[in-house]
């Protein structure tokens, strides 16, 4: 009887957890046809103006334009009335509001008139955002072919940052036409998406500014100084009440002791789908970012453009896909993202940690990164004058072994060149074109001091230029230093004994000036563990470095250097039959040492020619 009772038990739960599952799978609310919307037909639509509960406000459609914003698609033109959006207007962060008539589900408030008088919206059909997403199956990315990559690319120099001539104080909620468009002049005529505002937490105005044109080139319209923090919460599970429609809605590109969040409105849950915006937010196609229930500080109404103050809540889900007509979430899954921990050593003596996520994506995480570390580094240092950075770490890659990093920089863009030299190779490892690239953890240590500390290499001396093979030459590097010291480092170099005799180039120099040979070399790694062990080998500007050279050509291939060719495999290299996949070099490396770390930047190079005469 007992056991029966027991199955009996199952059962009736099995049932309730089915009736339950279905009771999900059918929260899509019935939908009102486009082709029946007609001008004067009134409605209600939801939005949170506070808290996270949403608050409905009246709808007046005025007509429907077709093919708009793009071919076979068209939005709907309303007017909202009601005591809230008559004070606030189309808000940003209203995007995504759904608007119902006879309890039907008409569309998502998307599109707005910058300046005007009335609050007057473009609303998305509901139809078209679900048509988007449900034209089958997502394929799977297609495989690339690896890419080719430069040294300048791996060492940061591709990015060369300027300092802003004025810190920042608002960036425009405008639509984008109002950056720069030729069609500026016709701003308040344009029917534009809403702005999406991205609420930046923990970061400063002159880190904003800095980075200002690479948040702009990727759509993002920043707001600084507001909204709080994003813990690290796990994956909450739904309920019937996660993301309901008319509620805010976060998508966390950062989480942790930095925030970045941009904030919009649900438009409709289908079980576990939520679609959003109405829009694009940034037009990835494919994503993976979590996405957050959030709540509503105030809506700020301004004659410039209204917009919301969001806190981003606990983690509910991913955002899968951004689209023309919208974003589609997955309720329960959860996002890769990439855990950043830096030790700061400040100038002080204290150690400040921060721990935070950022999300895994080949055009958003290097900047991220940039704006993250630089922040860490001028929120704590100085962000005028000369100061020195050192910063030390690694870069965990799934089944590969470490990156590892380390550079010290001297100049009063010493906290820029740090963060770019942790964002580079980072930038390098996504954008390979490589299967399984999974940056499964950053971890950085940055001392920073708030003086100048470089050295210039003034001259070298050797004891002899004539020697024999495998004897040791005493090489003197003569190094001046900011404040007039002169430092003399006695290096002893031991000539190869297989070395044909005649005559040999002694170089003497810091990293950069070795790697300035290689800047403008580029190359496509055969596979993952070459561009890793290639980053490996970046050279460091805070040592010498001695080489020499044979006055013999050789060739680079890949990143491999091949000196002392035979003559054959030159011609055959060089033959109308091959083209590419090769460099020439007009020398032969033969020896190359790396110096401990000085205590400063070096900076120069020096050669001397040494005969070996036996």
């Amino acid at each position: 009887m007992l056991r029966f009772s027991r199955k009996l038990i199952a059962v009736l739960f099995a049932f309730s957890s089915l009736a339950a599952a279905q009771q999900m799978r059918s929260d899509r609310p019935q939908i009102f046809p486009l082709e029946e919307v007609r001008a004067g037909m009134k409605g209600v639509g939801r939005t949170v103006f506070s808290g996270s509960e949403p608050a409905e406000f009246g709808v007046e459609i005025l007509g429907v334009l077709p093919n708009y914003p793009g071919p076979r698609q068209s939005v709907i033109i309303a007017r909202l009335f009601g005591p809230q959006v008559e004070k606030t207007g189309v808000f940003a962060g209203m995007s995504g509001s759904p608007v119902f008539i006879d309890g039907k589900l008409v569309g998502a408030i998307a599109y707005s008139f910058p300046f005007s008088k009335e609050p007057i919206a473009g609303i998305t059909p509901i139809e078209q955002m679900i048509s988007i997403f449900e034209q089958g199956q997502v394929s799977p990315p297609r495989r690339q072919a690896p890419r080719q990559v430069s040294f300048s690319e791996l060492t940061g120099a591709r990015w060369k940052p300027e300092l802003p001539k004025a810190p920042l104080q608002a960036t425009t909620f405008i639509a984008p036409v109002a950056s720069g468009s030729p069609l500026a002049s016709l701003l308040g005529q344009q029917l534009s998406p809403i702005a999406t505002p991205v609420v930046f937490s923990g970061i400063s105005s002159d880190a904003l500014a800095l980075y200002a044109p690479q948040l702009q080139a990727q759509g993002l319209l920043p707001v600084a100084g507001a909204g709080g923090g994003a813990a690290i919460t796990p994956l909450a599970k739904p309920t019937e009440k996660t993301l309901a429609p008319g509620a805010s809605v976060s998508v966390q590109l950062v989480r942790g002791d930095y925030s970045i969040a941009a904030s919009g409105t649900v438009t409709m849950r289908d079980g576990e789908k939520v679609y959003a915006f109405g829009h694009p937010f940034l037009g990835l196609g494919s994503a993976d970012m979590p996405m957050s229930e959030s709540s509503v500080v105030s809506v700020i109404p301004s004659a410039y453009n209204s917009f919301k103050l969001t806190v981003p809540g606990q983690m509910v889900g991913r955002l899968a896909q951004d689209r023309a007509t919208g974003i589609l979430g997955q309720l329960g899954e959860a996002p890769k993202m990439i855990p950043v921990r830096i030790n700061l050593h400040t100038s002080r003596g204290r150690t400040e940690k921060y721990v935070y996520e950022v999300v895994s994506d080949q055009f958003l995480t290097p900047l991220l990164l940039n704006i993250t570390v630089y922040n860490t580094i001028a929120a704590n240092e100085r962000s005028l004058g000369d100061s020195t950075v050192s910063v030390r770490g690694e870069i965990a890659l799934r089944g590969q072994e470490r990156v590892h990093l380390e550079q010290r920089f001297s100049s009063s863009d010493a906290p820029l060149l740090a963060a770019n030299t942790v964002a580079a190779p980072v930038g390098a490892l996504l954008e390979s074109g490589f299967e399984g690239v999974e940056i499964q953890g950053i971890d950085l240590d940055i001392d920073s001091i708030d003086v100048r500390l470089t050295g210039t290499l003034d001259r070298i001396a050797l004891d002899r230029t004539e020697v024999a093979r495998g004897e040791t030459v005493e090489v003197q590097a003569f190094i001046r230093t900011e404040s007039g010291q002169q430092i003399v480092q006695r290096i002893p170099v031991e000539i190869p004994a297989d070395v044909p005799t005649g005559r040999l180039l002694l170089f003497v120099g810091d990293g950069g000036a070795l790697e300035q040979s290689m800047a403008a070399r580029s190359f496509v790694p055969r596979d993952l563990s070459q561009l890793v062990s290639a980053i490996n080998r970046l050279k460091k500007n805070d040592r010498l470095y001695v080489k020499l050279f044979r006055l013999t050509p050789g060739a680079v291939i890949g990143t491999d250097e091949l000196p002392n060719l035979p003559p054959s495999v030159l011609a055959m290299l060089s033959s109308q039959r091959t083209a590419g996949g090769y460099t020439p070099m007009p020398l032969s490396p033969i020896y190359e040492r790396e110096l401990p770390p000085a205590e400063f930047v070096i900076e120069g190079q020096q050669t001397l020619e040494i005969e070996v005469v036996r």
